[in-house]
């Protein structure tokens, strides 16, 4: 924790925060490589993200309820989201009601929006997953290995030692989850909501493996964790929505957001018309340095070269 002042600046906030900013900026550049305006993102994040962090707090308190709301607990904790405590599954499907209010807003495709945002969340993920070093939680089993996660605290149960790092195999996969959808999104034109359903697969792939590894106390149900069935079904709905969104609506969308692709063939053309009047005074200046940069030259050349006037001819004539 760093005091800023009076503000305690805590480390798991901290990657909460710069994951955010990092994934609105590549969600930034996404959009507008699809056709969208500048700063859109951002406008839509302003919804999405007060209701990601809601959802994802709620999600945690209520399948974690005995560490607040138990014997010896006290329930105002449940508010200090600071020390740790947010589920993906509630952040993102909150994020999503946020995110359909700005679209909506704005009269953008929700899909479209969510396709552009998505390797920017897994990044997200992959930063605010650091979060859980500085709070020494969600670790593995005891292991040897060299990159094995030193636990020092004794606090909520814990017991110093040296545990396998889950939050970082789960923050690398989520790396590798950015990476593949930008990949397949270049590769294969992915629309309608695909390119997020991608993400949300292969993030739930990875996430049922390194929950079964996790050691704390959770809630379990026919021998799994209750993450691990809520990985397995959102997996499911996942890939149902790929296949489905495929057939019935091929191909990427055209317009992303209305007025656009208009505003940037009117800039287009502006800069057309520039570029043209640059070239008509180069030109001028290319001519003008051919001629000596004299552009009485060639008046004189021609005085030089003009008969002698009539007038004075006809007088010698009279004489003779």
């Amino acid at each position: 924790m760093v005091d800023l002042g009076p503000i305690p600046l805590r480390g798991y906030a901290f990657c909460i925060i710069i994951g955010v900013f990092v994934a609105v900026w590549l969600g930034n550049r996404r959009w507008v490589a699809r056709g969208g305006r500048p700063g859109t993102v951002a406008d839509i994040s302003v919804w999405a993200v007060p209701f990601g962090l809601v959802g994802g707090r709620l999600y945690h308190v209520i399948t974690d309820y005995q560490l607040y709301f138990s014997d010896g607990r006290d329930w105002v904790d449940a508010f200090k989201i600071w020390e740790g405590g947010l589920g993906i599954w509630g952040a993102i499907a909150f994020g999503a009601v946020g995110a359909w209010i700005g679209c909506r807003r704005r009269g953008i495709p929700l899909p479209a929006w969510a396709d552009a945002l998505a390797p920017g969340i897994a990044v997200a993920q992959a930063i605010g997953r650091w979060g859980n070093w500085f709070n020494q939680e969600l670790y593995g089993k005891k292991t040897d290995l060299p990159w094995a996660l030193k636990i020092t605290s004794a606090e909520d149960g814990r017991v110093p030692g040296t545990y396998h790092p889950t939050f970082l195999y789960e923050s690398l996969w989520c790396i590798g989850v950015a990476v593949l959808v930008i990949w397949a999104d270049r590769r294969f034109k992915l629309g309608h909501g695909r390119a997020f359903a991608l993400y949300v697969a292969s993030y739930c792939a990875g996430r049922f493996w390194i929950e079964y590894m996790r050691v704390d106390d959770a809630h379990e149900f026919l021998g799994l964790r209750l993450n691990n069935w809520t990985a397995l079904l959102v997996f499911v709905l996942a890939v149902v929505y790929f296949v489905v969104s495929a057939r019935t609506r091929p191909g990427r969308e055209e317009v992303v957001e209305p007025g656009a692709a208009e505003e940037k063939q009117l800039s287009g053309t502006g800069d057309a018309a520039a570029d043209d009047t640059d070239a008509d005074a180069g030109d001028k200046e290319t001519a003008d340095a051919t001629s000596g940069g004299d552009t009485k030259a060639p008046s004189m050349t021609k005085d030089l070269t003009k008969p002698k006037s009539t007038k004075s001819t006809d007088a010698a004539a009279d004489k003779g």
